[in-house]
């Protein structure tokens, strides 16, 4: 029988361990040393999930030679929304990044491509007017200089401090999107966890190529929310990218370590 006092000295070792040395999979539960758990992409050795990433992280994974776009954009609050401001300063200290959404011009192995990825640490991913500007403007830049355009959200939709001022982004980004596509340049889509409700309701899924991570979660609406109001029972894992392209709502699925090399292949045929 173990007493109290003999997990005393284990105890004490355990307060010693610095707490970001290790890092637990939200898969499965190992506990991953956490320099081991950045090396591979966020991706757990044991069952491979995929965690999340960070905007600038994403963007440096699938391109070189990064140029930031609009980096002095800065979310306002239109509605006097209660607590909105000290949560936005918030995100911004715990992100470094002014808002959810970055954008750029990058090279993907040497070819020109306008680029934006979504930061979930940033208030959910969420959309707001500063996101559906960035992204408008990164696809009118992309249409100006002749580049095929890349996305990846990491979102879970709408951001509602801001209201209709959030909503009308969903239009305005899926006009421009309709721009680049009759100019005939490609729009690659890379839908990671999450990719939810009103950004995937809008450019996210327009693109010509849509590709998820494994496991990640896409959809609009959460599986209790539907099934209160429909009344029905949903499959376990009715959101999932598995489940997504086997139902002919997405085109690819890749794993992490291999994005970079076959987005650039696609590239290569959409483009020649």
């Amino acid at each position: 029988m173990v007493r109290p006092a003999d997990l005393e000295p284990i105890q004490g070792r355990m307060k010693e361990i610095p707490a970001n040395l290790v890092v637990r999979c939200p898969g499965c539960g190992t506990m991953l040393v956490t320099k081991d758990y950045v090396r591979d992409l966020r991706v757990c050795s044991r069952c491979g999930h995929h965690g999340r990433m960070g905007a600038r992280e994403r963007i440096e994974l699938l391109t070189e030679d990064f140029h930031e776009w609009d980096k002095e954009l800065t979310p306002r609050d239109p509605l006097n929304f209660p607590d909105y401001l000290p949560k936005r300063s918030s995100a911004q200290v715990k992100t470094g990044e002014h808002d959810s959404m970055m954008s750029g011009a990058a090279t993907l192995d040497g070819r020109p491509v306008a680029i934006a990825a979504s930061d979930f640490a940033f208030m959910g991913g969420s959309m707001g007017s500063v996101f559906g500007e960035k992204i408008t403007r990164l696809f009118e830049r992309a249409l100006a200089e002749k580049r095929p355009v890349i996305t990846a959200t990491s979102t879970g939709g709408a951001r509602m401090q801001e209201g209709l001022m959030s909503l009308m982004q969903m239009a305005k980004t899926s006009a421009a999107v309709g721009r680049l596509r009759e100019a005939g340049l490609p729009f690659i889509s890379l839908l990671t966890d999450p990719s939810m409700a009103g950004v995937q309701a809008s450019f996210a899924s327009l693109g010509d190529l849509l590709v998820a991570e494994p496991g990640a979660m896409i959809g609009f609406t959460g599986g209790r929310v539907i099934e209160q109001n429909l009344r029905i029972k949903l499959p376990r894992d009715f959101q999932s990218a598995e489940f997504q392209m086997s139902h002919g709502q997405i085109d690819l699925i890749i794993p992490r370590a291999k994005l970079k090399e076959e987005l650039s292949q696609i590239l290569g045929l959409l483009m020649d």
